[in-house]
């Protein structure tokens, strides 16, 4: 299983304190290895396919897809008071951390914006919890009718956010652009027109899950 760039310094902490276990007790380093086995599977990175079709919103990231409710996209991306349909992927400990952009485009906007940590489950963790925003133009377009707001929120025990790229630069489908350590949220602003066609509660996964299409 491929693991995550991000994931390497973590792994060689948790596997020299392991190490260390083990020579002060056995019954120590055996008592800290399901640490270091799931720090290993934390950062895993697994190759994805995305479905194919015209239009498809895509999944972000893994976990259990929350309610879809009707918010205000981040103020600091420039996409208005209007509120829009808002689909949040909630991440376990246990789930793919990694992130993957749900449409192919180009980055016209990112905001950093520190905040609290509540957990990311709760829904007020959209608005108070430390964020990174990206505002995203689907490929083809050349207005901003059909721009989207992904926005990464670290939760509860999540003390990081990675994101990759930044405006200019072009995303793909699928295509990896950044992790979030360790639990946390993903959080996807449809602008109008889009079909929802993910189910709350139900699993998703990044790359895979359509979540919903532009009509």
């Amino acid at each position: 299983m491929p693991i995550h760039k991000e994931g390497y310094p973590f792994i060689a902490l948790f596997a020299g304190m392991n190490l260390i276990a083990f020579l002060i007790a056995f019954w120590l380093g055996f008592l800290l290895l399901p640490l270091t086995i799931w720090c290993v599977a934390f950062f895993r990175d697994p190759e994805r396919t995305a479905p194919q079709g015209a239009g498809l919103i895509i999944c972000p990231a893994d976990g259990k897809l929350l309610p879809v409710v009707q918010a205000v996209p981040p103020e600091e991306l420039g996409l208005g008071p209007t509120p829009r349909t808002r689909l949040s992927v909630f991440m376990n400990v246990f789930n793919v951390h990694v992130n993957r952009s749900p449409v192919t485009g180009t980055v016209i906007g990112k905001s950093y914006r520190p905040g609290k940590f509540f957990n990311a489950s709760f829904d007020k963790a959209s608005v108070f919890n430390e964020r990174m925003s990206l505002r995203v133009r689907p490929a083809g377009e050349t207005g901003d009718a059909r721009d989207l707001a992904v926005v990464q929120i670290a939760g509860l025990v999540a003390r990081r956010i990675v994101c990759d790229v930044g405006p200019g630069q072009g995303v793909e489908r699928a295509g990896r652009f950044g992790i979030i350590r360790f639990g946390s949220r993903v959080d996807v602003y449809l602008p109008p027109g889009c079909s929802v066609l993910a189910e709350a509660g139900a699993f998703v996964r990044a790359g895979q899950t359509i979540l919903a299409r532009f009509e």
